[in-house]
């Protein structure tokens, strides 16, 4: 049997080689960084100096919190900032809209951009925290965040960047608050961090992390987090190991299919989604990993719910469109070789 394709970075990349020889120096130091006798201090130290290199190696100037992951920095942001309003866009991540079920919701257009018209008109009451993603994860779309914090300091917001898709594959946008993700980098599962630019945008919740969070910290993990990070080339991915995607666009569009980078505003080249005329995604999920190719069905929080993917009809996609979109997303292990294949297999599904 040939070996498996991956081609569902977006939802968790592998551990870099880097990032697991550095939880293995993490685990070696196994004190809690909190306890003050030697060995407490020494795994401080490691996770102090994680915290210094993170900030490095993505130009941050302010704070980190470190967390569990994405999920929980959405929600020590969303649910702890000295704000009053709370502004989250329609095509915002689960755990974002999970985190604050209450906030207000922000339209996208049909391009999958924020209007920000509305987003202008929304923000203008009182000290408002306004969510934009960076990098949609079911579609690969860009906001234009420069735009977007213009409006919210205008009003005398705060922004929040969820960059779990956008850190280590592009810069950080202007924000007060952004969201990082180890695993969608190449990190450990079970990590993150909340970037601050000013710890009196946060209420304090817990113990640990200069009193930000509960919990032990995963020192380990952030160890992992950072090598990961400082292990990422520029760019991200050679243009040459995309180039067969971009011939399948043709190939979609003859065929009758869409190419939903086609409709973005700012589409990313690492996470593409297309729909396949005459065929579900569903089954087309299924028939591609009977082949030993594994893509996805929109976001892995909710591609295996059947449903139609919620940031697909906010964009206002038609229904039969957006029922046999799939998401096909790269990383740091893909080879040109995988992308040829996941090509000529979907070539062939598609011509029936």
């Amino acid at each position: 049997m040939p070996e498996r394709i991956y081609l569902d970075h977006a939802a968790t990349m592998p551990l870099r080689p880097e990032a697991r020889a550095a939880m293995e120096e993490g685990f070696a130091q196994w004190a809690n960084p909190s306890s003050p006798h030697a060995a407490g201090r020494k795994a401080r130290s490691l996770l102090e100096d994680a915290r210094d290199r993170l900030r490095e190696a993505v130009g941050w100037d302010g704070e980190v919190v470190f967390t569990s992951g994405a999920s929980e920095a959405a929600a020590l942001a969303l649910q702890h900032a000295n704000a009053r309003a709370r502004l989250v866009s329609t095509v915002e991540h689960d755990c974002m809209l999970q985190a604050a079920p209450d906030a207000e919701r922000l339209p996208v257009r049909s391009d999958g951009a924020l209007d920000l018209e509305v987003r202008s008109e929304a923000v203008q009451r009182e000290r408002p925290l306004v969510a934009v993603q960076q990098v949609n994860s079911e579609t690969g779309n860009r906001q234009d965040l420069s735009a977007i914090a213009g409006i919210v300091h205008q009003a005398g917001g705060l922004l929040l960047a969820d960059c779990a898709q956008g850190a280590g594959k592009m810069p950080l946008p202007p924000c007060d608050m952004a969201i990082v993700s180890a695993h969608k980098f190449g990190g450990p599962i079970g990590v993150g961090a909340l970037l601050v630019k000013d710890y009196a945008m946060l209420a304090p919740s817990g113990g640990q992390e200069r009193g930000y969070r509960r919990g032990t910290e995963n020192m380990p993990g952030a160890l992992g987090m950072v090598a990961a990070l400082e292990a990422l080339g520029e760019p991200f991915l050679d243009p040459h190991i995309l180039a067969p995607l971009n011939e399948l666009a043709e190939h979609c569009r003859t065929l009758g299919g869409t190419w939903l980078s086609d409709r973005l505003s700012d589409p990313t080249p690492y996470i593409r989604a297309m729909a396949m005329p005459d065929m579900s995604a569903t089954a087309q999920v299924m028939r591609l990993d009977m082949a030993g190719i594994a893509v996805s069905q929109g976001s892995a929080c909710s591609s295996g719910t059947m449903k139609t993917s919620r940031v697909l009809e906010a964009m206002q996609v038609e229904p039969e469109i957006a029922a046999n979109t799939i998401r096909v997303s790269v990383g740091w292990n893909t080879t040109r070789a995988e992308v040829e294949r996941f090509c000529e297999v979907w070539r062939d599904l598609a011509k029936g």
